[in-house]
């Protein structure tokens, strides 16, 4: 199976990445995923699903940790079709 993921963490700084905001980058590009968007006002990553959900777990601890006080995901189930 495969998953895609879609995440934001918050509160939002324009000026600069909140150190959670940086943390959570950090999980999901060293994760072992196949394709990764980090962007600044949303973020998105496709992969196995033990991949993406060992790496959802991780981004939910250590950005929890690193300060956010908010983090809005969303877990896709995605097909061949859906790329």
């Amino acid at each position: 199976m495969r998953l895609r993921v879609e995440f934001t963490t918050e509160p939002f700084d324009l000026d600069e990445a909140p150190a959670h905001a940086v943390v959570a980058r950090e999980v999901i590009e060293a994760a072992e995923l196949d394709e990764v968007d980090v962007g600044p006002f949303g973020n998105t990553a496709e992969g196995g699903a033990d991949q993406v959900l060992t790496a959802v777990d991780a981004l939910l601890r250590k950005a929890l940790n690193a300060g956010a006080t908010r983090v809005s995901l969303q877990v896709n189930v995605v097909g061949e079709g859906d790329r």
